[in-house]
């Protein structure tokens, strides 16, 4: 089928596999193809914007255990990883590459409500829900629902931690500093 050659038997039968199963796992929001279940499962969590493995440092999440373990390693070490265009760091330099997308034309994903672009499916799909009203992350403490999983892990912490940045100006507390500074 597709011409590659061999040296056994076996190595042969596994590598048919491929072929014989390919279009069995078939995605109907992109056309990608898988041979197994399991990888299949694992991407329709891109289209889904489901993100079950999180970070319980930071509270990000990610679609597979891999990320989360790469992820967890960056709470560790320095970010050697540098952007040139607007000087954020990174820990790997699959990280920056990544985030160097956002300041190139490397963005294949349209709102066709807007007009915005992304560079991810998952990117387009939380950016559509601010058109459609659609929030399904909803916070099972107190009710409040969110475009996305990030919205609803930075929220979760209101429930779960200690307010640490208070103004000495207002004594208002905070938990993150960057609403801490406004």
């Amino acid at each position: 089928v597709c011409g590659k050659g061999f040296n056994q038997y076996r190595t042969f039968t596994h590598h048919e596999k491929i072929h014989i199963g390919k279009d069995r796992y078939k995605c109907i929001e992109c056309g990608k193809s898988f041979n197994n279940s399991s990888t299949f499962t694992i991407h329709k969590r891109i289209h889904a914007g489901e993100k079950p493995y999180k970070c319980l440092e930071c509270g990000k999440s990610f679609t597979r255990k891999g990320h989360l373990n790469r992820h967890e390693k960056t709470h560790m070490g320095q970010k050697l990883y540098k952007c040139i265009e607007c000087g954020k760091s990174f820990s790997t330099n699959g990280n920056l590459a990544r985030h160097q997308k956002i300041h190139t034309a490397e963005k294949r994903y349209s709102c066709k409500e807007c007009g915005k672009t992304f560079a991810e499916s998952s990117d387009i799909i939380s950016h559509q829900r601010i058109h459609t009203g659609e929030r399904p992350f909803k916070c099972l403490e107190c009710g409040k629902s969110f475009f996305d999983n990030s919205g609803l892990t930075r929220h979760q912490r209101v429930h779960t931690t200690d307010k640490r940045h208070e103004c000495l100006e207002c004594g208002k507390t905070f938990i993150e500093n960057r609403n801490f500074i406004r």
